[in-house]
């Protein structure tokens, strides 16, 4: 049967489409029949209980330039959609929190009910630089914190480490800071005037130079990765900053941190995950908006998409 899906994402004109998985999601739901639906966040309503939204019926082709087709947007009462894909990108704050709030209203699983993917209630329990923190065992060693003694204790304990915004996202204000580096007072001041929360600090793997590994799993269970290697002058691997992506199996370790976590990220209602893998150490679990699916496929990867799909109908069945 032909589902109707909305898809909660950024508006449609700004996606680069060879590397978005939204899009990708999108394209094989419409070669499925489904009929999609489009909105921004900033749409979304709730009056006297009913979440609604104006959403636009769209249609997408895979031809840069030339990939989508809108039609006038109509109000929707978002319990009479199927499916709604949560998918605008973060920063994960008070407002993408709302969202699953509103969400939550209407999320269930069977025939009967709208299947949000992922569980928004859980998205909001599960910020992806927090919820790693729940598996101490597959994890760098991480410090939260905004007190900056702990944090050059913590820089004084390993020499070299990261610090980055503990709700940041595609790299953003992730700095390096190696043993005598005369900025961090600086670079403290600048996060303590920027971001209200705690920040996070880890220690710093050398092996991030033969690349940080996205590892995209399906209702729990791993379907394919892709390596991404910095630039000679980044300590940053993400592919918009200069990153470059390498076709890479899963290692007997990756597949052992994927047992650990699987069970859990089903419990939770998670179907599309993806986590970032180091050396021997996963260093998150990316819930909100994860991205890679174009990127595996292209190296001759897994058609996630189309796995993604498949765990979406049976539930809804």
């Amino acid at each position: 049967m032909p589902l109707r899906v909305a898809v909660q994402m950024d508006h449609i004109s700004t996606v680069q489409i060879a590397g978005d998985s939204s899009f990708a999601l999108m394209l094989e739901a419409q070669k499925r029949g489904h009929h999609l639906f489009h909105y921004e966040v900033d749409r979304l309503s709730m009056r006297d209980g009913r979440v609604y939204a104006a959403c636009e019926p769209v249609k997408v082709n895979d031809v840069e330039g030339a990939h989508y087709e809108l039609e006038s947007p109509n109000h929707e009462d978002l319990a009479h959609m199927d499916v709604i894909l949560m998918r605008q990108d973060p920063p994960f704050h008070m407002g993408y929190i709302t969202a699953t709030h509103l969400l939550e209203r209407i999320h269930g699983e069977g025939p009967d009910k709208v299947l949000v993917a992922n569980n928004p209630a859980e998205v909001r329990n599960a910020p992806e630089k927090i919820f790693v923190t729940e598996f101490p065992d597959l994890m760098p060693e991480t410090l939260i914190t905004r007190s900056r003694e702990e944090i050059r204790k913590f820089r004084d304990e390993f020499g070299d480490i990261i610090i980055k915004p503990l709700y940041g996202n595609g790299g953003a204000g992730v700095f390096r800071i190696q043993e005598g580096d005369q900025n961090l007072s600086s670079l403290l001041e600048m996060f303590e005037n920027t971001w209200p929360e705690p920040f996070i600090a880890q220690r710093y793997m050398k092996e991030v130079r033969a690349g940080d590994k996205r590892i995209i799993l399906i209702d729990g269970e791993p379907v394919g990765a892709i390596n991404r290697i910095p630039s000679a002058d980044e300590a940053r691997s993400n592919m918009h900053v200069g990153g470059r992506a390498e076709a890479i199996d899963i290692t007997p370790r990756e597949e052992e941190i994927c047992a650990a976590i699987g069970p859990e990220l089903k419990r939770r209602g998670f179907i599309f995950v993806g986590i970032d893998v180091i050396g021997d150490y996963m260093t998150e679990i990316n819930v909100t908006s994860p991205t890679g699916i174009r990127e595996v496929q292209k190296f001759g990867g897994a058609d996630i998409a189309a796995l993604f799909w498949d765990a979406v109908e049976e539930k809804r069945s």
